[in-house]
C-alpha cells in the first residue's frame, strides 16, 4: 500500500509516482468511450445476444444498469448449450428517496409487464431497482421513467451516485430544507455528457463537444456516495460514504453542514491493503459554500485518486496516502472557503421511526417495515398489490429510506384511518415483527449479483428468526442487534458498520464481524473466518449469553463485547483493522 505521507513536499513527488504506473484498463474505456455513449446502440440491435459486448458491459453502469444473469440457472443453461440468461438490474436517481404516488404506479406496472421477478427491490441506496430486464425492454424502460419525472443517469460507474437525505418526516420544515440540498448536491454532480438522452430518449445529436468540468474526461477513479444527514438520526451510515454533510440547525433551521470526507466499507478478500474506514471530519460550512465544497472535494479526489489500481482507488485510500491535512487544504483552495471549527452534533440511533409519527405541521406518516426491501406479493402478504391500493388514494408522496423501508408521508388526519386499513389488509403494516427484524438488513446477493460469494438476501429472513429465538432463550428479546449480511466483500448491505456483520466468503460461509455500535460511528472487526451459519449461530448463542447476564444497563451489544474483551475495537482501520 501507499505509505501515508502529511507533508506537503512529498505531494509533488506522489504524483510523479502515480504517473509512473500503468493505468488500470477501466481508464482506458472511459477515455475511448466517447463520453459514455460507446457501441451501446450498436449492440441494443444485435439478436445474437442477449448482452453486452466488450466495453460496453462496464459502459451501462454510468447509465444505471449492470448486467446479470439469474444465477439459479445457469449450470442449466450451459448444459443446454446456451448463454447465461443475460438481463440488467437498473437502479433509479431519486436524490433523497422521494417519489409521488402517480410516479409509484408507473413503476410498478413496469415491473409486473416487463421484469422476469416482477418486483420492485427498495436498496441501501435510498432508491428502487429493478431487476431481470431483457435487453428488447431497456429502451423501453427508461422511457417510460423518463416520462414520469425519472432518470438512471450516474446511479452506477465512476461517478457521483445517489445522493442521500435522512428521511426525517417529524421536523418537516428542517428536512425539507436538507432534502432540496440533496436534490442540488445530485444535479451539481451529475455527468453533463448528452450520451443517456441520445441512446435511451432518442435526443437530437447536437454537433457539440462534450465537457465535464467536476467529472472531466475520464470522470472519476472510482464510484463516489455522498450524504445529507440530518441528527440525530444517521439513517444514511455517514462512515459508508465518501462525502457527507450533517445538517446543522439554528432554531429548526437550517444554517450549514459539518463536512465528513472519506468513509467507505468494501474491501477485499486476502488483501490487507484494502479495508473499511470511517469519514474524516473537516469542520463546518455555512449553506452558501455547499456546492462549491462539494466540487472540490470530486476534484481533489478526480485529480488525486488512484487510477492504476482500483482497489485503490475509491476516496478513503487517497485520503491514507495524502493525509488527511492535505487533502482538506486542497479542498479549501479549490473552494476558496476555510473550514470553521465543527458544530456539535449527536447521533443517538440510524434506524427508522416504524408506524405512525406527527410531524411538526401536523401532517401524519407512516413507515412502513419493508423487509430486505423486496415488494412483491408474498402469499398472505400481497405488499405490491397493496402498495398500488394506497398509490391510488394517498395524496401525499412515498419516501424511500435508506434502511430499504417506505414512509407513506404527508397524510391528512382525515385520511389516516384510510391508508392504516390499506397497510394492514395487505400486510404492509404488522405489529408483530420483531424489534430484531427492524435492525436487520441484506444485499441482494444470489441469483442475480454476478459478485455474490454466499447468500444474503434470501438467508436473512430464517436466520433473523433463528437470532429471535437466541434472545428469547436468554431473557432479552426486548431488546436487539443491529444485525447485517453482504453475500461479498463489496459492503452493499453495510454490514462493517453493524454490531454483528456477516460477509459473504463462500456458499454457506461467512466471516463474522462484531463490535459496531448502535450510533454507526464504529467499524467492527473480524470474530471468526470462513465459518457455516451453523457456527455463527453458535458463537451468535454464547455471546448473547454473556450479554444478558454481564452487560450494564441500556448496554448495546456491540459495546458490550469491546467492554468484556471479546473483541478489539477498531480504532484505525488503516492501521488495525487487520490486528489481532
Amino acid at each position: 500500500m501507499w505509505m501515508r505521507c502529511a507533508a506537503p513536499s512529498v505531494t509533488k513527488g506522489m504524483f510523479i509516482k502515480m504517473s509512473e504506473q500503468k493505468l488500470s484498463d477501466n481508464e482506458r474505456l472511459k477515455r475511448e468511450s466517447n463520453f459514455l455513449r460507446g457501441t451501446i446502440e450498436q449492440d441494443l440491435q444485435d439478436p445474437l445476444t442477449g448482452g453486452f459486448n466488450g466495453d460496453n458491459f462496464q459502459l451501462i453502469r454510468f447509465h444505471g444498469m449492470y448486467q446479470q444473469d439469474d444465477r439459479d440457472i445457469r449450470n442449466e443453461r450451459t448444459a443446454q448449450k446456451l448463454e447465461p440468461l443475460h438481463n440488467v438490474m437498473l437502479r433509479a436517481r431519486l436524490p433523497g428517496g422521494i417519489i409521488t404516488p402517480e410516479q409509484w404506479l408507473v413503476i410498478d406496472k413496469f415491473a409486473a409487464d416487463h421484469t422476469m421477478y416482477g418486483s420492485i427491490r427498495l436498496t441501501t441506496r435510498q432508491t428502487f431497482q429493478f431487476h431481470g430486464v431483457l435487453k428488447r425492454d431497456i429502451k423501453l424502460m427508461h422511457q417510460t421513467l423518463n416520462k414520469t419525472g425519472i432518470d438512471s443517469i450516474a446511479t452506477a460507474g465512476d461517478v457521483n451516485r445517489n445522493v442521500l437525505c435522512t428521511s426525517n418526516p417529524i421536523e418537516s420544515e428542517l428536512h425539507q430544507e436538507a432534502y432540496e440540498w440533496a436534490k442540488k448536491i445530485s444535479e451539481h454532480l451529475l455527468p453533463k455528457t448528452r450520451a443517456y438522452a441520445e441512446i435511451w430518449l432518442d435526443g437530437e445529436r447536437l454537433e457539440t463537444t462534450d465537457e465535464e468540468p467536476i467529472l472531466g474526461s475520464t470522470y472519476l477513479p472510482r464510484k463516489f456516495k455522498t450524504t445529507v444527514v440530518i441528527p440525530p438520526q444517521n439513517d444514511v451510515d455517514v462512515h459508508a460514504n465518501d462525502l457527507n454533510f450533517v445538517a446543522i440547525a439554528d432554531n429548526g433551521k437550517l444554517v450549514g453542514f459539518n463536512v465528513l470526507v472519506g468513509g467507505g466499507l468494501a474491501m477485499t478478500h486476502g488483501d490487507t491493503n484494502t479495508f473499511p474506514r470511517k469519514a474524516s471530519d473537516f469542520g463546518f460550512i455555512p449553506l452558501e459554500h455547499t456546492l462549491d465544497v462539494a466540487a472540490a472535494v470530486v476534484t481533489t479526489q478526480r485529480d488525486w485518486g488512484n487510477r492504476s489500481e482500483r482497489k485503490n482507488a475509491k476516496t478513503k485510500y487517497t485520503l491514507e496516502r495524502f493525509g488527511v491535512d492535505a487533502f482538506k487544504a486542497e479542498v479549501e483552495k479549490r473552494a476558496g472557503v476555510k473550514f470553521e471549527d465543527t458544530r456539535p452534533y449527536e447521533f443517538t440511533g440510524r434506524g427508522d421511526r416504524l408506524g405512525w409519527v406527527e410531524g411538526i405541521d401536523g401532517k401524519h406518516h407512516l413507515a412502513l417495515f419493508i423487509e430486505n426491501g423486496r415488494i412483491l406479493d408474498f402469499p398472505g402478504k400481497p405488499l405490491k398489490t397493496g402498495m398500488v391500493e394506497i398509490a391510488k388514494v394517498h395524496q401525499g408522496d412515498f419516501r424511500l429510506t435508506a434502511n430499504q423501508n417506505l414512509i407513506i408521508a404527508s397524510v391528512p388526519t382525515e385520511q389516516k384511518a384510510e391508508i392504516e386499513a390499506l397497510a394492514r389488509e395487505y400486510g404492509l403494516l404488522d405489529d408483530s415483527v420483531s424489534e430484531q427484524r427492524q435492525n436487520s438488513m441484506a444485499c441482494v446477493a444470489l441469483p442475480t449479483c454476478p459478485l455474490a460469494m454466499a447468500e444474503a438476501e434470501r438467508f436473512l429472513p430464517e436466520f433473523v428468526t433463528e437470532i429471535e429465538g437466541v434472545l428469547a432463550k436468554h431473557g432479552v428479546n426486548d431488546d436487539s442487534i443491529i444485525f447485517r449480511v453482504t453475500g461479498c466483500p463489496n459492503g452493499c448491505g453495510r454490514a462493517m458498520l453493524a454490531e454483528i456483520g456477516l460477509v459473504g466468503k463462500a456458499p454457506g460461509r461467512y466471516n463474522l464481524h462484531l463490535g459496531g455500535n448502535r450510533e454507526g460511528t464504529r467499524i467492527p472487526r473480524m470474530y471468526k473466518e470462513n465459518i457455516t451459519d451453523r457456527q455463527i449461530l453458535e458463537e451468535i448463542d454464547a455471546l448473547v449469553g454473556r450479554w444478558a447476564a454481564e452487560r450494564d444497563a441500556g448496554e448495546g451489544f456491540g459495546d458490550f463485547v469491546i467492554r468484556a474483551g471479546i473483541i478489539a475495537p477498531v480504532v484505525d482501520s488503516a492501521r488495525d483493522f487487520y490486528a489481532v
